[in-house]
């Protein structure tokens, strides 16, 4: 059974959201939910749905883009069990994944290329939570 991965965008995160889900449609099941096109819209329309959806466990991890990455990552960190780094370099979503548990990333399209996009979530996708010391400290994020 294919991992299930959950994917939004804004329209600045529109071109790299397609890239993507291409890339990944071969070992992953995409849940896109939007934006579907390259028409100006309000970002937390999109990442709140998907967000949801990996915080419901109806999708094991969420994949975000915008211009700059800094939207859609506070806005899935508004919701209580998202971890969402901001990852402009595959190394930085291992560390993410590694010791933060980030259960989400955020991509800024507008800032790196194409093959790095697919490089992040590549590293992302493919690399586990170490869990020992840096479980304690995961255990801390949660406000309740």
């Amino acid at each position: 059974m294919k991992r299930k991965i959950a994917i939004a965008a804004d329209h600045a995160g529109f071109e790299y959201k397609q890239i993507l889900i291409k890339h990944l449609e071969e070992n992953f099941e995409v849940q896109d939910f939007g934006t579907f096109s390259t028409d100006s819209v309000d970002y937390p329309d999109f990442v709140h749905p998907a967000a949801t959806s990996v915080e419901n466990r109806d999708n094991e991890l969420g994949i975000l883009i915008c211009g700059s990455g800094n939207g859609v990552q506070i806005t899935a960190n508004k919701h209580q069990k998202i971890r969402c780094a901001l990852c402009w370099m595959p190394e930085i979503a291992e560390l993410a994944r590694q010791h933060n548990d980030a259960n989400m990333i955020s991509i800024p399209a507008r800032f790196i290329s194409k093959e790095v996009a697919i490089e992040i979530a590549n590293k992302f996708l493919s690399t586990d939570f170490e869990g020992g010391r840096h479980q304690n400290r995961v255990d801390k994020i949660a406000v309740c």
